[in-house]
């Protein structure tokens, strides 16, 4: 499942208390380096993520981090395309060191949490904008790691933060039709943090 298409309570920039860069940037840096590790024979495995294999999914992230610069910048999102199509198999990692760093730069001014910004679901502010992606980097390299037998370092915290507006942002109510995830999967309170993310993404731990 790609990006979130409806938000019906938006976490507005006053609602979080940390700076959402700081988790969008450590979301970008593991997703970057789980991409890396990806192999040439494991290109055609498939993912949690039901309607992509390695592949598609690779290609998907790289234009993620492409969208997440254009989106700070006020730009329209939907100026860059949902896969990187134009990228040869395994030309994914190349293309994601200049797109982590433009994300970098178009985010480095605080005053971005601020403004109003333009995302595939709607406007936002930037410090929710940045919550959105860090949740849905995070997802999307789980579905990768899972996929290509990776075993990443999540960080406990921040993923507790993501959980705290993810499910205000997307209910465990109303999902399908624009609400492009599964329903939420029921696991223990004590499991571990990523693994009650990404069941609240639909998704099987």
């Amino acid at each position: 499942m790609t990006e979130i298409t409806q938000l019906t309570e938006t976490p507005s920039a006053s609602t979080i208390t940390f700076d959402p860069r700081l988790d969008l940037a450590a979301a970008v840096e593991l997703a970057g380096r789980t991409l890396a590790a990806v192999r040439p024979d494991q290109y055609d495995t498939p993912t949690p993520c039901d309607e992509f294999d390695v592949r598609r999914l690779s290609s998907h992230l790289v234009a993620v981090v492409r969208r997440i610069s254009v989106i700070g910048r006020g730009e329209d999102p939907f100026s860059v395309p949902s896969f990187a199509d134009e990228l040869a198999d395994g030309a994914w990692a190349a293309a994601w060191e200049p797109g982590a760093r433009e994300v970098a730069e178009v985010w480095a001014d605080p005053a971005v949490l601020g403004r109003q910004l333009r995302l595939p679901m709607g406007v936002m502010p930037g410090a929710a904008a940045a919550a959105v992606y860090t949740h849905e980097l995070t997802v999307h390299t789980w579905d990768l790691a899972r996929a290509t037998g990776q075993h990443p370092e999540w960080d406990a915290a921040l993923i507790e933060r993501v959980i705290a507006v993810v499910r205000r942002a997307l209910p465990a109510e109303t999902r399908g039709g624009r609400i492009p995830f599964a329903e939420v999967v029921a696991v223990d309170p004590g499991a571990p943090s990523i693994d009650r993310l990404v069941a609240w993404a639909g998704r099987r731990p």
